[in-house]
């Protein structure tokens, strides 16, 4: 009998093991880290790049201190008694620019979808805005090719693979348009780098780094950033799909300010 029971073992060791493998958690759930398909919602991460930027320049500390945030980190911009008396310029319903709406939770939405000529395409909830990653191979801007492109707001950014992380470059930005809400300049010189990473079937995480020597001493290194990935029925709104239907476009208009800011927005 004792040898029975004995032989009896690595069979139900083997049961147990399959009845342990069909109760595992959704999160075990297969999945591509090359596609982030879908629809995201903010789950962690500072509401600027770090809670502490590095040293600034000459140059930055003097541009930093025209800034008037409406909320501050730096005693060169300290925020003003009456939040209407911001220079923020996103207050007056510029765009908020890049890195800013990637780091910033105010928005908490967005949805990246892909085309056929070799672009992932972030679409943010607010200012209903697409950025465009260009994921074809081709190299950043550099030189009298940059020059001739000039400066937009979101930049101009291509990717790559480095295993299962996804390596954004972005060059090219506006510098009217500020790091975050707190205030934070960066120059015409700036250049940033993301680094996506699909940890599980719902999870997304971002860090960048920041590089401005002419206005940072220092790279400026982010604090992860979470997304969690939204089942359908969550962003299907009176039966339409999406983050620009139902839901609402978020975008800021002039005509609609709310009175929020004395420039609107």
């Amino acid at each position: 009998m004792r040898n029975r029971f004995i032989l009896l073992l690595p069979a139900l060791f083997f049961l147990f093991s399959l009845m342990a493998f069909a109760q595992a958690p959704a999160a075990a759930a297969k999945f591509d880290a090359h596609d982030f398909t879908g629809i995201w919602l903010r789950r962690g991460g500072d509401r600027g790049i770090s809670p502490k930027a590095p040293p600034m320049t000459p140059a930055g500390q003097a541009r930093m201190k025209l800034n008037i945030p409406a909320r501050s980190r730096s005693p060169l911009a300290l925020a003003p008694d009456d939040p209407s008396a911001s220079n923020d310029p996103a207050f007056s319903c510029n765009p908020k620019g890049f890195p800013r709406i990637l780091i910033d939770t105010a928005h908490d939405y967005h949805e990246v979808v892909y085309t056929k000529d070799g672009r992932m395409m972030q679409l943010w909830q607010e200012e209903r805005r697409p950025r465009e990653i260009w994921l074809d191979g081709r190299k950043v801007p550099t030189g009298e090719d940059l020059d001739n492109l000039g400066p937009a707001w979101y930049g101009h950014s291509v990717g790559h693979w480095e295993g299962d992380t996804m390596v954004v470059e972005t060059v090219g930005l506006d510098d009217r348009a500020w790091v975050d809400l707190f205030g934070f300049p960066k120059s015409n010189e700036a250049r940033v780098v993301e680094r996506y990473k699909r940890v599980d079937a719902d999870t997304m995480t971002i860090q960048l780094t920041l590089y401005d020597p002419k206005y940072y001493t220092a790279p400026w290194e982010s604090d992860v950033k979470t997304w969690k990935k939204q089942p359908r029925d969550k962003v299907t709104f009176f039966g339409w799909y999406g983050l620009f239907s139902g839901a609402g476009e978020l975008i800021c208009a002039p005509m609609n300010a709310n009175g929020v800011n004395k420039h609107g927005g």
